[in-house]
């Protein structure tokens, strides 16, 4: 199973268990009068849960759940979703995660963009120049997250090649025993032409 489709999952797993948690407390409150009781062990049991390190909603340790807790924008209406309140398109978390956040904060979260949503990191930054490959880089960054930091390799031995001109018809090459198709590949894979050997 891949990092994203795990993520996915527990988010769902989370936003399942909100959905029927909100629910069950809605069910369980007859009168006004029974709303401040049945609502106080929620908040102890939450406030519990963060101290201990662990965000009881969202299942996030740390600095996850701080991060979540710092919802930063609209007070969330009593009895109206935060969906409802502010358009969220174009963000990438889902309505049930949106509104858990508004629900366990009080606060509305500021709406994400969702344009770097479902991109490579190499689709994102720039990597000319790194050592790694694509591949290597984009599975860094979908095992953390987070895109690494791109990496400047050795700068190539050779003269930089022109654009638009041959490494062949730039420099002499003659006593090279490569062919002229091999040493002008390496000039356009590198953007350096290789030095003459003899």
């Amino acid at each position: 199973m891949s990092h994203t489709t795990l993520l996915h999952a527990r988010k769902a797993a989370a936003a399942m268990v909100i959905t029927v948690a909100a629910f069950g407390l809605t069910a369980c409150q007859g009168s006004g009068n029974d709303a401040s009781s049945s609502s106080a062990p929620a908040s102890a049991s939450a406030s519990e849960a963060g101290k201990s390190g662990e965000s009881a909603a969202t299942g996030k340790t740390g600095a996850d759940s701080a991060a979540v807790n710092k919802a930063s924008g609209t007070p969330a209406k009593s009895g109206k979703s935060c969906t409802d309140q502010i358009n969220y398109a174009g963000d990438p978390r889902s309505n049930a995660e949106i509104n858990s956040i508004g629900a366990d904060t009080g606060t509305c979260p500021t709406p994400e963009k969702g344009d770097k949503a479902g991109k490579s990191c190499t689709d994102q930054i720039n990597y000319a120049g790194d050592p790694r490959s694509n591949a290597e880089i984009n599975s860094i960054g979908a095992d953390t997250g987070t895109c690494p930091t791109p990496e400047k390799g050795d700068k190539p031995v050779g003269t930089p090649n022109k654009p638009g001109v041959s490494c062949t018809d730039q420099i002499d090459y003659a006593g090279d025993s490569r062919p002229n198709a091999e040493i002008n590949s390496i000039g356009a894979d590198t953007g350096y032409c290789p030095p003459v050997e003899k």
